[in-house]
């Protein structure tokens, strides 16, 4: 796959290209109470376990900055991903935690 995207990117990056208007697809992989809780604006939840019966809702080309609550089952939704055809799929390092702790200080936890 030579057209992969690095596999992980950090709260860092994610933040600056938001903030300058590129147009990335955060895909949440966290259950819907845990989505309730917290989550990121724009974020689209498919919980981990739909991931498979719902891969027509996403698109191969477009670049997937997958995240969770600290990056564990987002690693898992991007190594399938990229095993579906998804070279575009990135894991967020740290998941919301680490969005939280850099970026939206006030944002709950659990």
């Amino acid at each position: 796959m030579t057209d992969a995207l690095p596999f992980e990117i950090t709260v860092d990056e994610l933040h600056r290209r938001r903030a300058a208007g590129e147009d990335l697809f955060v895909l949440d992989v966290r259950q819907p109470d845990e989505y309730a809780l917290c989550n990121l604006k724009d974020a689209v939840l498919l919980p981990l376990g739909e991931l498979p019966l719902r891969l027509e809702e996403l698109d191969p080309q477009r670049e997937i900055v997958v995240h969770c609550k600290m990056g564990g089952r987002s690693m898992q939704a991007v190594a399938f991903l990229r095993q579906q055809g998804f070279p575009k799929a990135r894991n967020l390092r740290g998941g919301i935690l680490a969005w939280a702790d850099q970026f939206d200080p006030g944002m709950p936890r659990y």
